[in-house]
Formats: structure tokens, C-alpha cells, sequence
């Protein structure tokens, strides 16, 4: 969705506001100076936490599942303006780093078309033998594919101008990584000379014993040596390890486990507080709307509301963790989850309507279900949609979330409410299909008192935007439904925000208050090891078919906006990838995709009609690919936005149908690309 005036507003404040407090000269504050050499990896100088994610800013602990715990100092962190470093608490809570973090390294005077890098365009090239980036897993032994970008927001700083490596998969939980860069060159084709603190290593030098780095680095080197590459040809290299499953998804699922266990057998408690009955002049779609509350344990300090944090300890207690892995527990108060119900007109005690949740675009409400496509949805294909806010990045939140982005040390809050949504979607889908639940109401029932929602048939997920990347994460932890819709989604908001349109005014506050580009790329790396907690990218590997523990397997449809302004299709691909969903073919005519091979690593479906995950490409004609690097689609040579248009087809609105109750993805554009 296209972001909602009172964002514009309330960034417009805060833009201006820092205007009037740091001045203009804000733009040219100098680059974080680095600390000392305990708290900074030495071997790239660029930035303290350069090169990132890098396990030389772990420590060991052995109760960790990785074994590992990440250790930044606030002398590391990036700075506002006013010197004020981001707070590490919540950072170091985790057993890792992001699966899809971007890989971030400064290389001085590199021209990536001269040294052959991989860009998003030909993603197969990162796996060639020669490829001057490797990407290791080294528990396998296998490359893993990526694609690489110089930030294009810091052209003409090329002294803050990060080369970012970003994985073409989620990599694998709980996993050490080896990156390897080899045969750097300039613009000239010069070859560019290691630094200096890597140098003594590959010399050896650098690798005796009073060097308590040193096994670290003798293993690095004697990865990559296995996988072919020689340590006298390197630029850089360094490891990382990934965060494993339960520090991604671990507090999620306890709340989810210890809410659910305490509710038992029995319905969630809920209040209607309106019903609003339509006539066919009023409404041909839809007959009946009803709004209301339901009861869900809180486990967010306070009254829950933006700013509050996830509540650890006993209830009563100071809510403070007393170990990073400690789950978090209910505050002991209730929240009430917003919730809106269409039921169609096409709805009787015959024929009863299917139940889907539905999920909200970017700080939106759950009145988007009042939206012509969902309302159309509903009455031809007969779904009574129930939506309930995505709290953490929801509208109440807009002032909150704009604010973060002011002092980073807020953002935590945004990720722990985003959990507590997850929560409240899970019980208002409880609510819809508990026989004491909606269709115990009146509200529910038509005249006679008989049910116009069929409790008995199933729920269902239906998102789109926000709500399909959100969504994604949502359906990864559902144990009350199998099959989810994402419509126009994606994973991984590192690689999302500065591709996306919506993101122009939060760039404005970054930019006034968090002005080093370098800075700025490691904020998104840092911001995407919380927001994996709340988010498609730290769940996706269990998506679909490798389910979390106590939930069943899932089937995922996606529905991609080629050339979508707002959600980047190249982030729909690698969520597509890495949950094993297959690809409608012919996806696009010929001619308007970029890539040297269009959507590489994606298996097609060879035959309809197909069980299994799947994403679809919807072309709207008026778009034209994305830019192949970290910018939006500005201007007009990128057309009209289609960010809308996959949900507004009746063909695509078939498609969804069809899956939501039969788990088969149907072909819908007789043999084509979609549209036909």
C-alpha cells in the first residue's frame, strides 16, 4: 500500500524537527571513527563493525545452541549526530547473525563490473569457480549463490561506499559461513592490495601463537583452500555464524505454546462492540460487518501499547531477562485485539462462508478488508475475511515507528510488538473456527440464529504487502491452517527498505540523523537481525515443508508484482528459493525480464493442477524491471506502480480461491504468462 498521509506527516515533523536541531551541516558529519583494536576487527578499517556479520564480534557460550554469543560494544555501534550510539542490549541476546543478512566489506577503488562480480541480474554467475566472492557453508562444504551491489546511495563517497553481498537463499540456522574475496580491481583493472591486517595472515605472519585470533583465521584459510581457493590470492576474508532456530524463533513459539496451553480446550474470549448491516444499495458485496475485541494474553510490558517491550520474568516481576535465552513470559494483563469481520452477501445458513484471515499492508488497519478487491473476493468466491492489526507497525504505530529512526535504540520495541501481533492473529483465528467461538454469536448468525460462517470447514491467510511478509512468518508458527496467499510479498527488510518507494521518508530521517553511508548499510544489517524475529525472513526455512516443532506443514502461494515499486520482486525470489516454492512458466513474455537467466534457482511447475507452493508473476504491462541495484523505481520510465494489481484480477482472485480450499495451484493464464 502506498504509505498513509499521517506517516508523511509525522516524518514531515521529525524531518524538519532535526532540521532545527543539528543543522544543515548534518549531511557532512564526519564517518564513525573506529575504536580501539579490541573492540574493531582491524582487517577492514573502513568502519568498527566492518567487515559484518563477522563471529570476531561473538563470544563463547556454551549454553547457546551455536555456542555462540554476538558481543557488540556501544564504542562499536553507529552514532547519531550527536554522538549517541545505538544501545547493543537486545543485539547481544543473539546466538548469531541474520540468514539473510547483507554481507557488508569496504574495498577501496572497486569497480564491480571490472572485477566480475555477480550482479542481481545474473545471479548463476556467483557460483562460477573463478568467481571473485565465495560464499561457504562450511558444514557442507557448498557454495551458496548471492548477488552483490556497491551501495548506490553512497555514489561519489567512495570512502564510505560498502560493496553488499546479499545471499540468493536464507542461509542455514545455526551455521558458520566463510566469505572469501579474491582478485579485487579498480576501474583501471588494477588488482587492489589486501589491507594490511589481513595481509600478516595470509602471510602467515599474523598466525602465531600470541595472536588470539589466530586459529580463528588458520580455519578460514583452510576452508576456503578445500573449496579451491588459494589463501595468496585473496583480498579478504572472514566467518560468520548464522543465529540457530531457536534464537529466531524461539520466543515466538514460547509465547505461542505458553498462550495457547493456558487457554486449553476453550474459545478465546471476545466482545462484539458493532454491527453494521448493509442493504444492496448500501452494499451489493458485502451484507453484514462486524467489529469487535478479542482477549489475548499480553506478554509486552506496560499497557502494551508502542514503546513496549517483550515481558520476561514472572508476572509482577521487573520483566527484565535474566539470561539471553530466557522465553518471554505473559505481564499478567490482557490485551484486546482489534478485529473486523465482511461477511458477503453470497453468505447463508446453506451455504455458509469460508473463514480466511486477512493481513494488512504497511502501517495500515484491519479496515483494509473494505478494499474493492478483498470485498470482491469475498462475495464471488463467498470468504467472511477477519482482520486484526499488525501492532508494532500498524497506524497507531506511525509516530513510533517514524521516531526510531531518530535514536535506533528504540527500534527493539517495533520487533517485540510485532511478535505480540503474531499472537493476536493467532487467537482471532482461533475465534473464527471454535464452535464457541463467532459462530456461537448472533452476530455471526443470520435471523434463524444458524451459523453464516462455516466453523467447521477450515481457516485460511490471505495478506498483502506488509501482510504477505508478514504474513509469511505468521503462517510458519499457524497450527489452525495449512495454506496461506501471499500477495505481492517478500523477506528480509535489509533488502527491502531503500528498494522500496514507501521508504523515501524514513531514508529523510536516517539521513539526518544517521548521515554516514556506511553507517547506514550496517543499521540495516543490525535492524534485520531483530526484525527476523518478526518477520518471513527468520522463518522461512520452515515455512512449508521442515515445520517448526508442535505445527504442521504448510503450502504457500505467492502472488509477485513484476516491477513492484514498493515490495522487491528480487526479495520475493529469494523467499520463493529458499521455501522450495515452484514457478509458473512462461512467467513473463519474452523481453521484459533483465536477467541473464530470469528467475534462476526457481524450478517451474511442469504440470497443473499442482500440489505444492508456487509463486506467480503478474504483469500489469505499465511496469518495467526494477532497478538492478539498492534504489527504488523513481521516474518514469518505471510506470505506474502494479504494487495492486495481482489482487484486483478476477483470474489471480481464482487462482487464490481454488488453493485456500483445495491446497491445488490452478492455471489461470492458459498456458501464458499472467495475465493472458
Amino acid at each position: 500500500m502506498t504509505t498513509p498521509r499521517r506517516l508523511r506527516l509525522a516524518v514531515s515533523v521529525l524531518v524538519t524537527a532535526g532540521a532545527v536541531l543539528f543543522g544543515t551541516a548534518a549531511a557532512a558529519a564526519p564517518p564513525t571513527a573506529p575504536a580501539s583494536h579490541g573492540t574493531c576487527d582491524p582487517i577492514d578499517p573502513a568502519a568498527c563493525l566492518l567487515p559484518f556479520p563477522n563471529d570476531y564480534f561473538t563470544v563463547p557460550d556454551h549454553r547457546s545452541p551455536t555456542g555462540k554469543r554476538v558481543r557488540l560494544a556501544a564504542s562499536a555501534m553507529p552514532t547519531t549526530v550527536q554522538g549517541t550510539p545505538i544501545d547493543p542490549t537486545e543485539w547481544n541476546r543473539q546466538d548469531g547473525f541474520s540468514p539473510g543478512s547483507p554481507i557488508l566489506v569496504h574495498v577501496p577503488g572497486l569497480d564491480a563490473a571490472a572485477t566480475g562480480i555477480a550482479p542481481v541480474t545474473d545471479i548463476g554467475r556467483s557460483l562460477a569457480r573463478d568467481a571473485p566472492i565465495v560464499l561457504l557453508n562450511t558444514a557442507t562444504g557448498e557454495r551458496t549463490p548471492y548477488w552483490a551491489e556497491l551501495d548506490a546511495h553512497a555514489a561519489g563517497q567512495p570512502d564510505r561506499q560498502l560493496l553488499i553481498i546479499r545471499p540468493a537463499v536464507a542461509l542455514a540456522e545455526g551455521t558458520r559461513y566463510v566469505v572469501g574475496l579474491r582478485a579485487m580491481r579498480d576501474r583501471h583493472r588494477a588488482l587492489i592490495p589486501a589491507p594490511a591486517g589481513f595481509r600478516a595472515y595470509v602471510r602467515g605472519a599474523g598466525l602465531g601463537h600470541r595472536d588470539p585470533r589466530a586459529p580463528q583465521m588458520k580455519r578460514v584459510l583452510a576452508n576456503l583452500a578445500t573449496a579451491g581457493v588459494k589463501r595468496h590470492d585473496l583480498y579478504l576474508a572472514w566467518d560468520f555464524t548464522v543465529a540457530s532456530r531457536q534464537g529466531l524463533t524461539g520466543r515466538m513459539l514460547a509465547m505461542r505454546d505458553g498462550a495457547f496451553g493456558a487457554l486449553g480446550a476453550a474459545a478465546p474470549s471476545f466482545s462484539v462492540t458493532q454491527v453494521t448491516d448493509y442493504t444492496t444499495q448500501q452494499d451489493a458485496r458485502i451484507a453484514r460487518q462486524v467489529t469487535g475485541t478479542v482477549a489475548v494474553p499480553s506478554y509486552l510490558t506496560g499497557s502494551g501499547g508502542p514503546g513496549s517491550r517483550l515481558h520476561y520474568g514472572p508476572a509482577g516481576g521487573d520483566g527484565t531477562a535474566r539470561t539471553p535465552d530466557d522465553p518471554p513470559t505473559p505481564s499478567g494483563a490482557t490485551l484486546r485485539a482489534d478485529f473486523v469481520c465482511n461477511i458477503p452477501r453470497s453468505a447463508s445458513a446453506a451455504e455458509p462462508a469460508h473463514l480466511s484471515l486477512y493481513g494488512h499492508g504497511l502501517l495500515g488497519k484491519p479496515t483494509e478488508i473494505n478494499a474493492a478487491n478483498v470485498k470482491t473476493m469475498s462475495a464471488t468466491h463467498d470468504f467472511t475475511f477477519c482482520a486484526t492489526s499488525w501492532i508494532g507497525m500498524a497506524d497507531a504505530d506511525v509516530p513510533y515507528v517514524a521516531g526510531t529512526f531518530t535514536d535506533l535504540s528504540a527500534f527493539p520495541a517495533v520487533a517485540d510488538r510485532l511478535q505480540q501481533s503474531f499472537l493476536n492473529f493467532l487467537f482471532l483465528g482461533r475465534t473464527m473456527i471454535h464452535p464457541d467461538g463467532f459462530a456461537a454469536d448472533p452476530a455471526f448468525q443470520d435471523a434463524g440464529g444458524k451459523p453464516l460462517i462455516d466453523a467447521a470447514g477450515g481457516l485460511h491467510y490471505d495478506g498483502n504487502s506488509q501482510g504477505g511478509i508478514n504474513g509469511g512468518a505468521l503462517t510458519a508458527i499457524a497450527q489452525d491452517w495449512t495454506r496461506s496467499v501471499l500477495g505481492v510479498p517478500a523477506m528480509n527488510y535489509s533488502t527491502l527498505l531503500q528498494r522500496s518507494v514507501d521508504f523515501a521518508p524514513f531514508q529523510a530521517i536516517m539521513d539526518a540523523n544517521y548521515p554516514d553511508r556506511a553507517d547506514q548499510q550496517l543499521i540495516f544489517a543490525l535492524l534485520q537481525m531483530l526484525w527476523d524475529r518478526s518477520e518471513a525472513n527468520g522463518y522461512a526455512q520452515h515455512m512449508t515443508d521442515r515445520p517448526l516443532p508442535r505445527t504442521p506443514a504448510h503450502r504457500v502461494l505467492m502472488h509477485v508484482a513484476f516491477g513492484d515499486h514498493q515490495v522487491s520482486p528480487a526479495a520475493a525470489e529469494v523467499q520463493a528459493r529458499t521455501i522450495g516454492a515452484r514457478l509458473h512458466t512462461p512467467a513473463l513474455a519474452p523481453g521484459w525480464s533483465r536477467d541473464v537467466r530470469p528467475y534462476w534457482g526457481i524450478e517451474p511447475i511442469h504440470r497443473y493442477p499442482y500440489a505444492g507452493s508456487a509463486i506467480v508473476i503478474w504483469n500489469s504491462g505499465a511496469a518495467s524491471a526494477p532497478p538492478p541495484t539498492n534504489l527504488a523505481p523513481v521516474g518514469p520510465e518505471y510506470g505506474e506502480d502494479p504494487h495492486e494489481f495481482p489482487r484486483a484480477q478476477a483470474a489471480a482472485q481464482q487462482q487464490k480461491a481454488t488453493f485456500l480450499l483445495t491446497g491445488r495451484v490452478v492455471d489461470v493464464c492458459a498456458g501464458g504468462p499472467c495475465p493472458r
